[in-house]
């Protein structure tokens, strides 16, 4: 199977790293950038096939992944639209905002077309994604989604209506994390450790925590209990996050951001 990305800027480029090291012929993957740094970058480091336009790609690949910005969709999608009609690969999207009835509209109907959401963590093999397809994605399409978005992390099929609370929960969270691991690192200053030491442990252990809840399958309240040693420190540090407003303030975020992706 060939795959070819029409865009090769950050997230293409993590994606298409993560086919090749997870054993993907780097031959078998077709890419083609206006930016042809970027190409040669991908090409030395993985030696996949650089391509001369977006309708070669369209022409050659089994399933073309649309890696453009968003807001050039009007530019570049209509003239691939003939291409894409005459070999009807599967195309899948990655541009956030880009609704399936958005982009049938500048292709045309009548091609199996799935709409993926990853995230930042692409780039460590970490990514939580999402898809959704149209009526004409059949079962081994979904099969060629779930290959390429699980060889950079983790992978949903949901409704379509539910990729804005996703968008929350998956991409907007990294920034909360970070914040999270940054405040508690500067907790670490104040007591007496340098700024990198205190991010590596608190990235580090928010790392952990992350990986027991998911390989114990335990509510995160019955950790947080496991935890909590009756008078102890970590109880009293739980009790000031509550009486701070720390989970007020999570919710808070998600909702606006939730309701400022509903805007746009």
């Amino acid at each position: 199977m060939k795959v070819g990305f029409i865009g090769a800027g950050n997230m293409a480029g993590a994606i298409i790293r993560g086919m090749v090291s997870g054993g993907f012929r780097g031959g078998d993957v077709l890419a083609y950038d206006v930016d042809s740094a970027k190409l040669m970058a991908l090409f030395e480091d993985c030696g996949i096939r650089m391509c001369s336009s977006g309708r070669e790609v369209a022409e050659e690949a089994d399933a073309v992944v649309l890696a453009v910005k968003p807001q050039m969709f009007g530019e570049v999608l209509p003239p691939l639209a003939p291409a894409l009609h005459g070999s009807r690969p599967l195309v899948i999207s990655i541009a956030a905002g880009k609704t399936l009835h958005a982009i049938e509209e500048l292709l045309g109907a009548g091609l199996p077309l799935v709409r993926v959401m990853p995230n930042l963590n692409a780039k460590v093999g970490e990514a939580m994604s999402a898809f959704c397809g149209n009526e004409l994605v059949q079962e081994g399409h979904r099969n060629t989604v779930r290959m390429i978005l699980e060889s950079v992390g983790e992978a949903v099929e949901l409704e379509e209506k539910q990729f804005s609370i996703f968008s929350v929960l998956s991409g907007c969270s990294p920034a909360y994390t970070l914040m999270y691991i940054d405040t508690l690192a500067e907790a670490g200053v104040r007591g007496g450790l340098p700024k990198p030491l205190a991010l590596k442990i608190a990235s580090q252990a928010v790392l952990g925590t992350a990986r027991l809840l998911q390989e114990t399958g335990e509510h995160p309240r019955a950790l947080t209990d496991q935890v909590c040693s009756p008078a102890g420190t970590t109880i009293e540090g739980v009790c000031a996050l509550q009486q701070n407003g720390f989970e007020a303030a999570v919710l808070a975020a998600a909702k606006a951001s939730l309701e400022r992706d509903q805007q746009l």
